[in-house]
């Protein structure tokens, strides 16, 4: 070949691989929220969006698509196409699922998974005008009054629902599980005192907890809150090894190239670090984690195990 055919032939590669690169960058990412607008999973996903967005020039959008207990939009990311356009933010809804509804998808071989991104407590609430101040008092009281005490959550079928399921069954106590369209409803209860207790995130609660409107009498994770150190954990009252935080993550439909995957992991990771998502999170009541990868995949394992084992456990039903 003559040096005039090598720099043209060089020349040719270099614009090619300047297309694809700017193909990559222009493409634009959809990250499907299954729940309504304005909950945690939502807040969470128009942050990272916004900050890969900027820091890899990337077009990133994030859509709504509530319904069915989440499924309706964990059922059209498993249904699209694997070529890490579309991602799932998920959260626990994502593996209490397959134990209550007959689904189009398994959450452990129809997606890719890709970060567990972070997490956020939960808290049982009662309303300050109660004698309530621990668990224990507000256990025993439902021990005195069989079938009286009544507590709220978002449900049914939700991570807090199944909590409080569990409770009921392990502490060998009656009282009513009452469900609410969202954490808003159920905590509008409390205050108003038409419920005796709730259970909630935290990020829900922290204004109400702080400014003494309602009471935190304990922790749904196996430690306690930093902001709420005076607040034990559920297995501090004597349940053992109770950890029900809230948590979310990101996954793609199965079958997406290693590359991509690998590419998007490296995206999410990057945003989790950044300083400015770091306070964001933080003022939201969100601890970040950056689990990845294979990390990922065992986590979302144990968590379909432990909520299978529990739904089982407490006899809850499908709806």
């Amino acid at each position: 070949m003559g040096i005039g055919r090598f720099f043209t032939a060089l020349l040719v590669c270099a614009v090619v691989a300047s297309s694809q690169a700017q193909a990559q960058s222009s493409r634009t990412i959809k990250i499907i929220v299954p729940s309504t607008a304005g909950g945690g999973a939502d807040v969470l996903a128009r942050m990272l969006a916004d900050q890969i967005g900027k820091a890899q020039s990337q077009t990133m959008v994030v859509e709504n698509r509530p319904g069915a207990g989440n499924t309706i939009g964990t059922e059209a990311v498993a249904r699209a196409a694997a070529d890490g356009n579309t991602l799932l933010i998920t959260t626990p809804e994502f593996v209490i699922n397959p134990h209550l509804r007959k689904l189009n998808y398994d959450p452990l071989t129809s997606f890719a998974p890709i970060c567990y991104l972070a997490r956020s407590p939960q808290l049982i609430l009662v309303n300050p005008a109660t004698p309530y101040n621990t668990l224990a008092d507000l256990l025993d009281d439902a021990r005195r009054k069989p079938g009286e005490l009544t507590v709220a959550s978002a449900g049914p079928a939700s991570s807090p629902h199944v909590g409080i399921e569990r409770i009921k069954h392990d502490a060998k106590v009656d009282f009513t599980f009452v469900p609410f369209q969202g954490s808003g409803p159920a905590l509008n209860a409390l205050l108003g005192q038409h419920v005796t207790a709730a259970m909630a995130s935290y990020p829900n609660v922290t204004g109400q907890v702080r400014g003494g409107q309602l009471r935190a009498i304990a922790v749904a994770s196996l430690s306690r809150v930093d902001d709420l150190p005076n607040v034990p954990t559920v297995q501090e009252a004597g349940f053992k090894d109770f950890d029900l935080d809230i948590w979310f993550g990101v996954v793609a439909p199965a079958g997406t190239p290693p590359d991509t995957l690998a590419q998007l992991t490296s995206w999410f990771k990057a945003a989790l670090q950044d300083p400015e998502i770091l306070a964001k999170l933080k003022a939201q009541g969100l601890f970040p984690v950056g689990a990845c990868g294979d990390d990922y995949a065992a986590f979302t394992r144990k968590q379909f195990d432990d909520y299978g084992r529990g739904i089982r456990e407490a006899n809850i039903k499908p709806n």
